[in-house]
């Protein structure tokens, strides 16, 4: 039975098993391949992606899971890349090897659009489960508290 979903603003119907991984659906079928795949089990945040405006794992999400939802993948944050979290991340340097930073940035946007106003810890909490195997982690934090506060 075929998945309908709003895919970066656009309908989506999409004909595969209902339990294919939100990740797979988004690359191989919808042809977006910004969102990575890390670990598959939900530990490494590569995958991040929005669902009705919450961030989560695209390898842990079902295509039945996100039936007449809203997704949101890192081409769909901001097509011209000026979300103020992207502009963060450039303007601040953030990316090393830049293979985690979609999901990181994913992760970012959700925090701060659900808590403009957070705090060094609240990113440090909000961020703790987006692995960045380059260590990246201090540019990060700032980068999101920037793009936040303009600071």
């Amino acid at each position: 039975m075929p998945t309908t979903f709003t895919l970066n603003g656009a309908q989506q119907t999409l004909d595969a098993p209902p339990e294919m991984p939100l990740l797979w659906a988004v690359r191989d079928l919808a042809g977006l391949t910004g969102t990575k795949y890390g670990c598959g089990v939900g530990l490494c945040g590569a995958c991040t992606v929005h669902v009705d405006g919450e961030a989560v794992r695209a390898c842990l999400v079902t295509l039945d899971e996100v039936d007449g939802k809203t997704v949101t993948t890192i081409e769909g944050l901001d097509p011209e890349g000026e979300h103020p979290v992207q502009r963060a991340w450039r303007e601040l340097n953030v990316p090393q090897c830049g293979f985690c930073q979609a999901g990181q940035i994913m992760q970012a946007a959700s925090l701060i659009a659900a808590k403009p106003d957070i705090t060094d810890a609240e990113i440090l909490e909000g961020m703790r489960g987006n692995v960045c195997r380059c260590g990246c982690y201090q540019r990060i934090v700032a980068a999101v508290r920037h793009a936040a506060t303009g600071i």
